[in-house]
């Protein structure tokens, strides 16, 4: 698949001339690794009556490992993390953001500043937009995970970093346990508190954030100050509900996620749901989690040698899930999905088999349905909807 793409991109890069697009389509950003042939955000046209990716990006923007996209709330900012570390083509981890045009969604970038750390896998805003928040994920030991918090201007500039976060590890699995590692950092449904998950510590750290009290230490450690996780299990990426009162976790390494109830900062855990129980460690490799909009329903992807998409019933009034479907990806490593502005479609991406995969979705019962496309794309990691204003 890997040769199938340049000849997708023939004539692509830059944008295309704006035409008035129909009220189903929508605009779709494709962050991906870079030490294959992608070369780095792609921008692409999906059609939600039929569920199809147009093969001809609408814009490439040259970027190097691109991995995890951060749209802004008003869709006027676009920030990437570069995640390069030690033996890559650029050894130094990095973010950069972008202006996105209202009305052609043609991205142009504003700046790009150092993490401070490697391997950056994953950013989020704060609520009140000032800050970014970047996680050093860091394969190696040294200097291992770190956070990073770096202030963003009115204008989408991005200033160096102000703060620094690192946590000692829980080395319970000796082999990806010996440092931090930061997967994921995401602020409460009010703003006031940022939660790190760090997969060598098995904890989510927790922090108050107020940067008017301390513009050069916006985070204070929070009281408690983490969450414990099962020893080994490698928390990853952390999910609130709508309305605030629930959140749900993944744990990469013993392919599970945990349900909390959340109030002021803090975190209970009230169910622990098995994705691969009874598989071999090949088999557990939990990744990402996405809610429907109408929060009924929610989506997890699991590695390894599994590769499926699992759908569980949300229980409204606990948050706790039901098993629905578990469903092959059809492809393999599927770090990233989403779900279509119009709930109809799931589309997966599938990193090592190096495809996007478009699945049908019946909003009314949550289920997913057969595959309506397979899209050649050389290591997708992230996908984000653009939304016309």
């Amino acid at each position: 698949m890997r040769n199938l793409w340049p000849l997708l991109m023939a004539g692509s890069v830059g944008a295309m001339g704006v035409q008035a697009a129909p009220v189903d389509s929508y605009e779709l950003l494709v962050g991906s690794y870079t030490a294959g042939q992608s070369q780095g955000i792609y921008r692409l046209s999906f059609d939600s009556r039929t569920g199809q990716i147009d093969a001809k990006p609408l814009q490439v923007v040259k970027s190097a490992n691109p991995s995890w996209l951060t749209v802004s709330r008003d869709q006027q900012r676009l920030f990437a993390v570069n995640e390069n570390g030690p033996g890559q083509a650029d050894p130094v981890g990095r973010v950069s953001s972008y202006a996105i045009d209202p009305k052609t969604h043609e991205l142009s970038l504003i700046s790009q500043v150092q993490t401070l750390g490697n391997e950056p896998t994953h950013s989020s805003v704060s609520g009140d937009a000032s800050h970014v928040f970047v996680s050093n994920y860091s394969v190696a030991e040294d200097p291992g995970g770190t956070l990073a918090v770096l202030p963003v201007g009115t204008d989408g500039k991005l200033k160096p970093v102000v703060q620094m976060s690192s946590h000692p590890s829980s080395r319970v699995n000796p082999e990806r346990q010996k440092s931090a590692h930061v997967h994921s950092v995401v602020s409460s449904p009010d703003g006031q508190y940022v939660f790190s998950n760090d997969l060598g510590a098995d904890k989510i750290f927790v922090y108050r954030f107020d940067p008017k009290a301390n513009p050069e230490l916006p985070l204070t450690a929070a009281k408690p100050a983490s969450v414990q996780l099962p020893p080994g299990s490698g928390p990853r990426h952390l999910l609130f509900s709508a309305d605030g009162k629930h959140a749900w976790l993944t744990m990469e390494m013993s392919a599970q996620v945990a349900v909390f109830d959340y109030r002021d900062g803090k975190l209970e855990q009230t169910q622990l749901v098995d994705l691969a129980a009874g598989l071999p460690t090949s088999g557990k490799a939990a990744a990402a989690l996405h809610a429907s909009a109408d929060g009924k329903f929610l989506y997890v992807s699991n590695r390894g040698t599994t590769n499926q998409l699992l759908v569980f019933a949300i229980d409204p009034a606990t948050g706790h899930l039901k098993e629905l479907q578990r469903r092959s990806v059809d492809g393999d490593h599927p770090r990233e999905f989403s779900l279509d502005p119009s709930g109809k479609f799931v589309l997966i991406a599938n990193q090592k088999s190096n495809q996007i995969v478009v699945v049908e979705r019946d909003a009314k019962t949550g289920l997913l349905g057969k595959t309506v496309q397979k899209l050649p794309m050389d290591a997708p990691s992230d996908l984000k909807f653009l939304v016309r204003q």
